[in-house]
């Protein structure tokens, strides 16, 4: 370690310079995460003023979470051999540059490969967050930081719809991208001043034969999602089952690679860490969850301004009440965590999330705002009660050498659940709503079909979020 290293401090106290890190990591990382969610609301725009149908609109969100979902696994590796500050550094210039492309983005094309970039900076941000508080936050205090964590992770996504619609409503949808550049910015410089390298670093070398097998494997099971919806609309680009075969032949590849690897501490994604029984099962709740949450998000504020005829902004509102309840509650759910465990939690949070989805099957095309408000609510609450003692639990069950790669399989199964349940969500409506379409029926009722058959699939797996959630203990502790 370098002379500049933060360590932990003894006595489970938290020394200022580690406070200053996490916080400055926390702030980084929800400027980031709010920048994935502020194009569900844009999307019906850019249909109409790009000429893109809604399949290929939803990529600008799905290819930003896939991109996420690639790069993820080697973040492991990477803060072990670049170190924190570098990683940091990387992440944010990256990040901003993305926005600037965005920014002047003369079309689809052009957007598209914005969004990538800005992922590559994204997806380093939460590992490092991750990994930096597994590090340096005594074991009696992570449920708490890890309830600060949630904020970023769950409310972020939520406000971003609220303030992409209002910059849809006002102006022009290049606006989104300005908003969030000159935040980026900031927090670049406040960055390159305070974060500082934490805990040991490797000198292996990484394993460029790990990369490819990443991509084809967790890129091809996505994009086979996509062209299901595709395929539909007839955009398709191939016949739907080649992505998948290549996703599970790049996926078997990369587990296999791993396993070699990891005989000899080189691996890209150390999947020792599933050896742990609590990581592994907080590690599929957290893919439910996730993949219900953003098919949620980019699923209603579609229904609500093609079928209801909502203003962007809205829109984006409905989103609103959730995302705070969310800030409001994550605190006292870490605090309940310290205290009491998860059960208590993870329980009835998935409840929560099931009625929340189970409400959504009852829309029509004359629904009422309010019920999609509701239903927001309601889910988001769950969440949060969801994700932050899953979040601490999986980590916490793991040897410190670890965590790099417990944030690593955290970060990617997140953000594989999320393109997926995007994807998903939007080729079962696509699906559904042509079929009603071809059948004579009109186009905001064939939507809204579509939009029902949706939420069914999702209530469904909300009821084995909460058959699982039962299985979940509270983490052993020393002594």
């Amino acid at each position: 370690m370098t002379t500049d290293t933060i360590a932990p401090t003894p006595g489970g106290r938290m020394a200022r310079s580690s406070v200053a890190l996490i916080a400055t990591l926390i702030v980084a990382t929800f400027v980031v995460i709010l920048n994935e969610t502020v194009m569900t609301v844009a999307i019906p725009v850019l249909q109409d003023d790009l000429g893109v149908a809604p399949s290929a609109g939803q990529w600008l969100t799905t290819i930003f979470m896939l991109t996420m979902a690639v790069v993820i696994p080697l973040t492991g590796f990477l803060i072990q051999r670049f170190g924190t500050r570098t990683m940091f550094l990387a992440a944010m210039t990256l990040f901003a540059i993305g926005t600037v492309v965005a920014i002047l983005a003369p079309g689809f094309a052009v957007l598209l490969v914005a969004r990538v970039i800005q992922a590559l900076g994204t997806a380093i941000m939460l590992p490092l967050l991750m990994t930096t508080v597994m590090t340096l936050v005594p074991e009696d205090r992570r449920g708490v930081m890890m309830g600060n964590i949630s904020v970023v992770i769950a409310v972020a996504p939520a406000l971003g719809p609220t303030v992409s619609g209002f910059i849809l409503d006002h102006w022009h949808w290049r606006w989104v991208f300005g908003f969030v550049l000159p935040i980026a910015a900031v927090a670049l410089v406040i960055g390159a001043m305070t974060v500082r390298p934490v805990g040991d670093r490797t000198s292996e070398p990484i394993d460029y034969a790990s990369i490819p097998l990443a991509v084809f494997g967790f890129g091809g099971f996505v994009y086979g999602l996509v062209g299901v919806g595709q395929a539909a609309d007839g955009t398709a680009a191939m016949p739907v089952w080649i992505p998948f075969v290549v996703g599970a032949a790049g996926l078997a590849g990369f587990v296999g690679r791993q396993l070699q690897l990891q005989r000899t501490d080189r691996a890209l994604l150390d999947l020792r860490v599933f050896a742990s029984g609590a990581f592994t099962l907080s590690i599929v709740l957290v893919v439910a969850a996730m993949a219900t949450m953003m098919g949620t998000f980019i699923v209603v504020p579609y229904f609500a301004q093609k079928v209801l005829e909502l203003s962007p902004f809205t829109t984006g509102l409905l989103t609103l009440p959730g995302g705070l309840l969310m800030g409001l509650s994550a605190p006292l759910i870490g605090r309940i965590y310290d205290l009491r465990g998860p059960r208590l939690l993870v329980i009835p949070g998935t409840v929560a999330i099931a009625a929340g989805v189970w409400l959504l099957t009852t829309v029509t095309p004359t629904t009422s705002a309010w019920l999609l408000l509701a239903s927001n609510a309601i889910l988001c609450l769950g969440l949060a009660a969801t994700f932050t003692p899953l979040m601490t639990l999986s980590l916490g069950s793991l040897e410190p050498r670890l965590y790099s790669h417990g944030s690593a399989v955290l970060g990617t199964v997140q953000q594989v659940a999320g393109a997926a349940g995007t994807a998903l969500f939007i080729t079962v409506m696509t699906v559904v709503a042509a079929a009603e379409t071809d059948s004579g029926t009109a186009a905001p009722e064939a939507i809204t079909s579509g939009v029902r058959m949706v939420f069914y699939i999702a209530g469904c797996l909300s009821l084995v979020l909460i058959a699982l959630s039962f299985l979940v203990r509270a983490p052993r502790t020393d002594g």
